[in-house]
């Protein structure tokens, strides 16, 4: 026959192992913060996330003006004439306009009127633009029905130096797409540059979320090993202090994707008071803008992840 002490104490065990998980959860509920935000985390990663918004709008917007500026210039070249005698230079314009009409490869031919160079260059030579005493050469823009190749230039310059050799002239043809190039290639490292900070800035959200996820570890230390002792898991415990990071990565990422987008709203209007039908070519499209409203999420997202493997770390260093 069991001695009834002994079936008391076994009771009691079995109770107690029953009663560890409920001491678990209470302990997980005692160790999460409250649902008040608290501390700078969120605030700096509403700053971070405004950044990166700022720097991939303006990433999508060089890359839309780069593409756009290559596809209208890409099959244009432009036809200098340089004479200093007015009567001569516009005989030597009507004779290249009419040799490039009739070459197979150009789809139009517009001369461009002595007035309106003269409101071109007034920027930079004031009212000597419209002097005798300044020399302006006569400019022809010639469409092509494709983008030409180094051949073809040269040849279009062949048909031109025919043309203009009885007159004495002579005159040079340039792609409209080789003036651009130095542009081009400072719109890619433009865009290389938001590259980076979009690269710098995650790094920095990362880090921001590994030392608050610690500091929020370490001050919570003890309670995690009497969580521990009653039997939680190492799931209960990084379940605990996602929580958190969640709430204030969201709360952080929302604020910073409306200030991003506040930014980026009056850039957009800065640049779109130069009239420049260049920068109107830097447009985001719907697509570039769905990309945009990607950039909370990824950073929330970023937050999870590096709070996880955070705590993770710490909890091992416990073992």
């Amino acid at each position: 026959m069991s001695d009834p002490s002994v079936l008391e104490e076994a009771d009691q065990d079995s109770a107690s192992v029953e009663a560890a998980p409920s001491r678990a959860r209470s302990a997980e509920a005692n160790l999460s913060p409250p649902t008040k935000l608290t501390g700078p985390i969120p605030w700096v990663i509403a700053i971070l996330i405004a950044l990166v918004v700022i720097a991939a709008a303006g990433g999508l917007s060089l890359r839309n003006l780069a593409q756009n500026a290559r596809a209208d210039l890409a099959d244009a070249v432009t036809v200098q004439i340089i004479e200093a005698d007015p009567q001569e230079r516009a005989a030597q314009a009507e004779a290249a306009t009419s040799a490039l009409a009739t070459h197979p490869l150009v789809t139009s031919v517009r001369q461009v009127p002595q007035d309106e160079l003269e409101e071109l260059l007034k920027p930079w030579l004031g009212e000597g633009a419209a002097s005798d005493n300044v020399p302006i050469p006569a400019l022809i823009d010639v469409e092509l029905s494709r983008r030409a190749s180094v051949d073809e230039l040269s040849e279009l310059q062949s048909v031109l130096d025919s043309a203009l050799e009885p007159l004495g002239g002579a005159a040079r043809v340039d792609a409209q797409s080789q003036w651009l190039r130095p542009v081009y290639e400072a719109l890619s490292a433009l865009q290389y540059l938001a590259l980076g900070l979009i690269i710098l800035v995650s790094i920095a959200t990362a880090a921001a979320v590994w030392l608050a996820s610690r500091s929020a570890f370490a001050n919570h230390r003890e309670t995690v090993e009497i969580i521990h002792l009653l039997g939680g898991t190492d799931a209960q415990v990084t379940r605990v202090f996602e929580r958190p990071v969640i709430r204030e990565a969201a709360f952080g990422a929302f604020v910073g994707f409306l200030l991003g987008l506040v930014a980026v709203w009056l850039l957009g209007r800065q640049f779109a008071a130069l009239d420049s039908g260049m920068v109107a070519g830097g447009g985001l499209s719907l697509t570039d803008w769905l990309i945009v409203a990607t950039i909370p999420l990824c950073g929330v997202l970023l937050a999870v992840i590096t709070g996880r493997i955070t705590i993770g770390y710490a909890l091992k260093s416990m073992l």
